[in-house]
């Protein structure tokens, strides 16, 4: 098992899910969950040129790890973060397709800026005003258990914080088809080696092959299977109950991640 870690604070924004403070009563059993369309934020800190290229992936990213780095009061200019993803910008590859499927294709500079994986973390480092590491993962269906294991290891070795912000936009039309994530979800943890007065729960994660933890709430957990970075859900209900225990989260096809969980007090209903 790995080195314990401390969640300091949540980012959350999905279907129903606005915050970490509306989204953990949610999530606790307290308020009952309502779909409505995810609500994405204008990318706060970006200059007007880089806020009009961007598209829903990097307003979701950005979102999530604003709202969680506002809650530990910490300056975003001095964390590593990770970014973690199973498909970056699906909109903007949908209209690369588009084009390069015209008889005379003419690729737009900014849809291939816009296209690589690691942009994300480029409009977050021009927002942020930061210059620390920053990696970006992909894993498919696993994307969101890579983060975790990358940003709790990455806090243990280096005896620092980091932002770990996981986020999937999915696609239109035809690509849908093949690839369903039906709504934005994204999810950022703040995670550090000691623990805070803010410190949401502590944290230690290992892998297994038990089956993944699942929501008892029937719209939940088709939330959870919806998009891979709403795979943490499990974790954030243990912590929005405030309970000390185990979850298993989805990783790969045969390999798990359990992670030990324990909420620290009245800060996991904060």
């Amino acid at each position: 098992m790995s080195q314990p870690v401390y969640i300091e604070s949540i980012g959350l924004l999905g279907p129903g899910l606005t915050g970490w403070q509306q989204a953990s009563a949610v999530l606790a059993g307290r308020t009952p969950h309502a779909h409505a369309a995810t609500e994405l934020p204008l990318p706060a800190g970006l200059p007007p040129a880089e806020r009009r290229r961007t598209g829903p992936t990097v307003r979701l990213a950005l979102g999530v790890g604003q709202q969680a780095v506002a809650a530990s009061g910490r300056d975003a200019a001095t964390l590593p973060t990770i970014f973690t993803s199973s498909s970056s910008d699906g909109h903007n590859f949908h209209a690369i397709c588009e084009a390069m499927a015209q008889p005379e294709p003419l690729m737009s500079p900014t849809r291939f800026h816009n296209s690589v994986h690691n942009a994300t973390a480029g409009y977050w480092s021009i927002a942020a005003g930061a210059m620390r590491a920053s990696n970006v993962l992909c894993a498919m269906d696993g994307s969101f258990g890579a983060g975790l294991l990358e940003g709790t290891l990455q806090v243990a070795a280096d005896d620092e914080p980091c932002l770990l912000i996981a986020y999937d936009t999915g696609y239109p039309e035809p690509l849908h088809s093949c690839r369903p994530i039906p709504d934005p979800f994204g999810v950022a943890l703040l995670l550090t080696p000691q623990p805070s007065a803010r410190a949401l729960a502590r944290i230690a994660v290992t892998l297994t092959q038990a089956p993944a933890s699942t929501m008892p709430d029937a719209a939940l957990e088709a939330l959870r299977k919806s998009a891979p970075a709403a795979r943490v859900l499990p974790l954030l209900a243990a912590i929005a109950r405030g309970e000390t225990g185990t979850v298993v989260l989805d990783y790969l096809d045969t390999l798990r991640i359990e992670a030990d969980v324990a909420s620290l007090g009245s800060h996991a209903h904060a």
